[in-house]
């Protein structure tokens, strides 16, 4: 399968290295990895602040960079619940039918990471090795929006020699938000604090 990889602005300014190792898996289950140069940002980030119609011309580009993708997959679950849940909905503030179209013809074709591997490729064990201690914050984006479900436990129950741990009030939000944690950082921060105690515990 031809694979677009979307990396995200996130990971490819703050984690360049995530980007790397998701060309290596893809590669070593014999998908055949693109990465359109011209990607930039989702528009998530203005979405979420208010700056919806500034989010307009960020639809149109990753549209047109994508259009011609077989599938397009990223590792960040918020970043798909934006194209997938949150396009539609700024193609029609655009009041662009063209937009609205391409939107709805390119959504079904975005996944993310873990999601692909199980769902799309039916892999679960990707031949990892961790002889640590783990456990799983599922992210509320991954959960509420893009509905990735169990594809990431499923991919960590396969990991050799690995030690999951569930997770106690998994589903309760960490606090990150994306610019949740800069808006409002007191909160961000005590939400924060609690995850850590139940990962801790």
């Amino acid at each position: 399968m031809r694979v677009s990889l979307f990396i995200t602005c996130f990971n490819d300014t703050l984690f360049p290295e995530t980007g790397r190792a998701v060309v290596r898996v893809l590669e070593r289950l014999g998908q055949t990895v693109e990465f359109p140069i011209d990607q930039t940002c989702c528009g998530q980030m203005h979405f979420n602040t208010g700056y919806q119609r500034e989010a307009i011309p960020l639809v149109r580009h990753f549209v047109e960079v994508f259009r011609d993708a077989e599938v397009v997959v990223s590792p960040s679950a918020s970043c798909v619940a934006m194209v997938r849940d949150l396009y539609p909905r700024v193609a029609e503030l655009a009041e662009d039918p063209t937009l609205a179209d391409a939107v709805a013809a390119l959504t079904p074709r975005v996944f993310e990471l873990s999601e692909f591997l199980v769902k799309k490729l039916g892999v679960e064990d990707v031949g990892a090795y961790f002889p640590h201690r783990v456990t799983f914050h599922p992210t509320c984006h991954s959960v509420r929006m893009a509905r990735i479900g169990d594809a990431p436990l499923r991919l960590l129950r396969a990991v050799r020699g690995i030690d999951l741990v569930e997770l106690p009030h998994s589903e309760e939000c960490c606090g990150f938000g994306g610019t949740f944690s800069v808006k409002n950082a007191d909160t961000s921060m005590a939400m924060l604090s609690d995850k850590l105690r139940h990962i801790l515990d």
